[in-house]
């Protein structure tokens, strides 16, 4: 290999975090042609851990590695989201020590590319490529070693589970988590519930808010938020508040609001 094309790779390994995937798209973009990234592969400097991504040779990666590339390589919303990311934030009822699972968002049009889904991350990857917010308000920095990765904050990630349940997330859950949300802006709030598209979410959001009677619930403005019309069933044999013309469960309100 020539001298130039060594000093072309040092520059970029010098440049790129320890840990993370490669994308050929975004190092294409960056100058390197197909045909050198197969040079480095020959010459060990990069391998590939399936079409389209690439690591240092040796390196050790893991999910975090893989979702910075698809941030801040490929440009997507993609971003870990709902219990995962309040367990993450210190915000849920139990921390787990060591994540079997992963709950991701993205848009509505964004997939995971196969080198993602087909790669052994040693947990579990559920994704949902939801419409729920058009933008990537509430996105927060997680640092991981040497590199950052976008997670939802506690507010999103809040509604995300809210998204969930109660077919992939236990509403008693969701109502401990919701027990957690104590010191939450009311103004960033304020502006995911209008942002967001789920009439369900934003019901149960305000629901379980004024039903735990957090603080800052006094501060939304309502009437700014569309909650839609008509009555929505979360659950057979709950208890339906007249205030969001929901059915909830009985263990969230003592009586009719």
């Amino acid at each position: 290999m020539s001298t130039e094309n060594k000093s072309k790779i040092n520059q970029l390994l010098a440049q790129m975090p320890k840990g993370v995937v490669l994308l050929s798209s975004w190092l294409k973009y960056k100058g390197y042609s197909l045909d050198l990234l197969k040079k480095y592969r020959k010459s060990h400097w990069l391998e590939s851990i399936g079409r389209g991504a690439l690591i240092r040779s040796g390196d050790t990666i893991d999910f975090y590695g893989a979702l910075y590339a698809l941030q801040a390589q490929a440009g997507l919303s993609v971003h870990i989201g709902g219990r995962t990311a309040l367990s993450l934030l210190g915000k849920a009822q139990y921390l787990e020590l060591s994540m079997s699972k992963v709950i991701v968002f993205g848009l509505k049009k964004e997939k995971l590319p196969k080198w993602l889904t087909d790669y052994d991350w040693g947990l579990k990857v559920e994704y949902y490529s939801t419409s729920l917010f058009s933008s990537r308000l509430a996105l927060v920095d997680l640092e991981i070693k040497e590199f950052s990765v976008k997670i939802s904050n506690p507010a999103r990630a809040m509604m995300e589970c809210l998204y969930l349940a109660p077919e992939h997330q236990e509403l008693s859950e969701c109502y401990e988590l919701m027990e957690n949300m104590n010191n939450l802006r009311p103004t960033l709030v304020q502006k995911l519930l209008e942002e967001c598209s789920s009439i369900k979410v934003k019901r149960l959001f305000l629901c379980l808010a004024e039903c735990i009677g957090h603080e800052w619930f006094g501060y939304l403005d309502i009437q700014r938020i569309d909650l839609g019309s008509g009555k929505r069933r979360i659950i057979k044999n709950g208890l339906y508040n007249s205030k969001y013309q929901i059915t909830i469960p009985h263990g969230w309100i003592k009586h009719d609001q």
